[in-house]
């Protein structure tokens, strides 16, 4: 189906702020995650869309009063660099306690352009059942309106299946770059569920979608892609959210144009590909006739709609095009090669 379509927005969640003043004195400014890991249920309700079963990226209420009070560290001889001026604050796209598929980045969005990272990527820790990851921070310009950059943190490949995972930023009073101070101290325990993975061979003739579930086959579904004139993009994606039904429609000035409502869509990019029911297309398996997304069965959508879970990747080949999906079209994170992507994009980690 077609590919403009309008972003969701996402829940702002703030953290707990902890500025060590003169003699000491640790100073608290509470928000959504603590520092004991009590984190904030996400909204997942989209504009628009009152369906009950839909699962949106999120909404985004007004940031706490908390996080906005401007910070004046204590320089300290022996510890991070602190900073000072416009506080920056930060949120992260998990909560406590969720469960995602084995491709989900970890996500933070900042209210500020910083302009240097090094601070922050000495500072925040990462653990993947209690022992240190060895992923990387790589900074990019935000896809949600109202934050100036996000960051996405990833492992050379997926996380292990079935893992406790764990981030602590006790960021906060710490240095952003000149002029900017770091408002937020949060944390983040999450979960990642079966390895559920997807290969889509576009092949003509072949055109098929096979699922795995650590490591071993699920079920192998036939599939229509994008036609000649607009093909699927190549490369690994992940699952961002899933609506049912969810409302496409063309992009400005295509003909013919058309406004639908498709069930049990899977979303895969911000650019409006998906994963879903295309029950009018008569030729699943054998052609590929689609605006760029994975047409199924009506009942191959709806059983992969229940089955898959937010962050599982879906890789494709044979697509008919060499275009691959960018890495800040969704979450993209696992279309660049590990060197590229620990370097960290705009922000190199020694800047």
């Amino acid at each position: 189906m077609a590919r403009w379509l309008s972003r969701g927005k996402v829940l702002v969640i703030t953290g707990v702020a902890v500025v060590v003043a003169a003699g000491g004195v640790a100073i608290a400014v509470t928000g959504g995650h603590t520092s004991s890991g009590q984190g904030v249920a996400a909204s997942t309700a989209t504009a628009g869309n009152s369906t009950p079963n839909a699962s949106p990226i999120a909404s985004t209420p007004e940031r706490s009063s908390g996080s906005s009070a401007p910070i004046t560290p204590t320089p300290s001889p022996t510890g991070p660099r602190t900073g000072a001026g416009t506080p920056v604050t930060v949120r992260l796209y998990e909560n406590d306690g969720q469960t995602f598929g084995v491709g989900m980045p970890i996500i933070a969005y900042f209210s500020q352009k910083i302009t240097d990272a090094s601070v922050f990527d000495k500072a925040v820790t990462v653990t993947v059942n209690g022992q240190p990851a060895d992923g990387a921070w790589y900074w990019e310009p935000s896809s949600q309106s109202g934050e100036a950059l996000e960051a996405h943190y990833r492992l050379p490949s997926y996380w292990p299946a079935h893992a406790d995972i764990e981030v602590n930023m006790p960021i906060a009073g710490l240095w952003a770059g000149p002029g900017m101070v770091f408002a937020d101290s949060l944390t983040l325990a999450m979960k990642t569920g079966p390895a559920q993975l997807a290969a889509v061979n576009g092949t003509p003739g072949i055109d098929t979608m096979t699922i795995t579930s650590d490591g071993k086959p699920v079920r192998t579904l036939k599939v229509s892609l994008g036609e000649t004139t607009t093909p699927t993009l190549e490369g690994t994606a992940v699952v961002m959210e899933k609506d049912n039904p969810q409302q496409m429609v063309s992009a400005p000035g295509e003909e013919p144009a058309y406004s639908i409502s498709v069930p049990w869509s899977v979303r895969v990019t911000y650019d409006g590909e998906f994963i879903h029911d295309a029950y009018w297309n008569g030729e699943i398996g054998q052609q590929n006739l689609s605006h760029g997304c994975t047409n199924l069965s009506p009942a191959d959508a709806q059983w992969y709609y229940g089955w898959s879970q937010i962050g599982d990747p879906v890789t494709w080949t044979h697509t008919g095009t060499s275009a691959v999906v960018p890495v800040t079209d969704g979450w993209g994170d696992w279309n660049l090669p590990w060197a590229t992507y620990a370097a960290g994009g705009l922000l190199p980690p020694t800047s």
